[in-house]
Formats: structure tokens, C-alpha cells, sequence
């Protein structure tokens, strides 16, 4: 459990599991940009490896520090008061730090420059919508998870990442350290500097959203716990 971890030991696998999360989304963009010019293939090679590395993430470091990778759903659970703020500060920092040291792997792993801005548009409305959107469903993919089928959460975060990447028109960055580190890459996954605001407050709304909801939908189901399957049946 995370509590069994430092601090330290735990900013590190959350710099760590978001480095690697980044590196995942940009490297397999480039990859695809190198392979076809097919978009809607590109966009799936972009998506499964995404997918799969939170999967393995979440599983491997979640242990250590919650795995988050994330800080709108860090600042979820300091608002449950699950996370001291002092530890979810450092925790933001860590991932940020994390995310764009994984952009940076990437870009040396397909030797272009560590760092480079992107002017890739992504902006207005509809764009923003799809973000607030993205987050409220994977805070409530991962609250609901906790509550009823929490070794499951890992395999049930890739999935919905998965299928959101293809059902928002934003394809689902869902995370504000993510689209930082992001915005430093002028590749296939990229995102203008200038956009961010928008995609980071979307974010954060539709995260908190997210809490709201399930934090209601959920109150009585933790006093009475689940329901048995034999009693679904009837």
C-alpha cells in the first residue's frame, strides 16, 4: 500500500510511471507517423500502446504510490482527503517533471531534438468539452473501481484510456502533466503551448465533476456494501 512507501520512494515511481506513460504516447506517435500516412492508423498504433502501459503502470508502481501519473487525479483524492496537500503538491511536481523527461526520451530514442515546441492547434469548444469529458469518465472509472473491483482498476484505467482516445474529439488526454509534456513534442501527439490552458482547466473540471458524481452515487453503496450476484438474478 502507498502508505508503506517515503515520500520520496513515492515521487519517484510517480515521476517514474508518468515519464514512462509519455513516453509510451509520444514515442508510439512517432512511430506511427514513421510507419503510414493512413491517420486513423496512426491514431490506433498511437492508442493500443497507451492502453497497455497503464495497464502495466498501474500495476507495477500503483502499489508503491497509488499510481496516479496524473494530477487532476491526484488533487481527486487530496479533495477526499486521502492525500495530504503537502504530499499532492510534491506529487505534481514529480509528474510534470516525469512527463516531460518522457518526451524527452522519446524525441532521443527517434533522434530529434530533446525539446520541441508544438504547433499543433487544438482548441475551442468542442476540444475542451471532450476533455472535461474524458477526465469526469476516468475519475469515475477509477472511483467506482476502488469500490468494487480494485485489482481490476489497472486493466479497467487502459481500457477506458483506450476507448476514449476514439470517442472524445480531443483523443483523450485526460491529464494536465500529459498534455504539458505534450506540448513539447511538435510530432503526431503534440499540442500548441498556447492551448494548454484550456485543456488543463476542462481537465480539472470534468475531474472534479467526475468526484462529485461518484462520491454520490457511491455513499450508499459503501454502507451496505455490494450487491450479492445471486440477488442481480432475481
Amino acid at each position: 500500500m502507498p502508505d508503506q512507501f517515503d515520500l520520496p520512494r513515492r515521487l519517484a515511481a510517480e515521476a517514474l510511471g508518468t515519464g514512462i506513460l509519455v513516453a509510451t504516447v509520444v514515442g508510439s506517435g512517432i512511430m506511427a507517423e514513421t510507419l503510414t500516412r493512413d491517420v486513423a492508423l496512426a491514431l490506433l498504433c498511437n492508442t493500443l500502446p497507451t492502453g497497455a502501459i497503464l495497464v502495466v503502470l498501474i500495476t507495477v508502481l500503483g502499489p508503491i504510490s497509488g499510481g496516479h501519473f496524473n494530477p487532476a487525479v491526484t488533487l481527486v483524492f487530496t479533495g477526499k482527503r486521502e492525500l495530504p496537500v503537502n504530499d499532492a503538491a510534491f506529487y505534481v511536481v514529480a509528474q510534470i517533471a516525469g512527463g516531460i523527461a518522457g518526451t524527452m526520451a522519446a524525441h532521443l530514442m527517434f533522434g530529434l531534438p530533446l525539446l520541441d515546441f508544438s504547433e499543433k492547434m487544438r482548441t475551442g469548444g468542442p476540444q475542451w468539452f471532450a476533455e472535461a469529458v474524458a477526465a469526469f469518465g476516468l475519475v469515475a472509472t477509477i472511483l467506482a473501481g476502488i469500490r468494487f473491483q480494485r485489482t481490476a482498476v489497472p486493466w479497467l484505467v487502459g481500457l477506458y484510456i483506450t476507448a476514449a482516445y476514439w470517442f472524445t474529439a480531443s483523443t483523450s488526454f485526460a491529464n494536465p502533466a500529459v498534455a504539458i509534456a505534450r506540448s513539447l513534442t511538435n510530432t503526431f501527439t503534440g499540442i500548441r503551448p498556447a492551448d494548454l490552458p484550456g485543456f488543463i482547466l476542462a481537465e480539472l473540471c470534468g475531474a472534479f465533476a467526475g468526484a462529485l458524481l461518484m462520491n454520490w452515487l457511491l455513499a450508499d453503496a459503501r454502507a451496505a456494501g455490494p450487491i450479492p450476484i445471486a440477488e442481480t438474478t432475481r
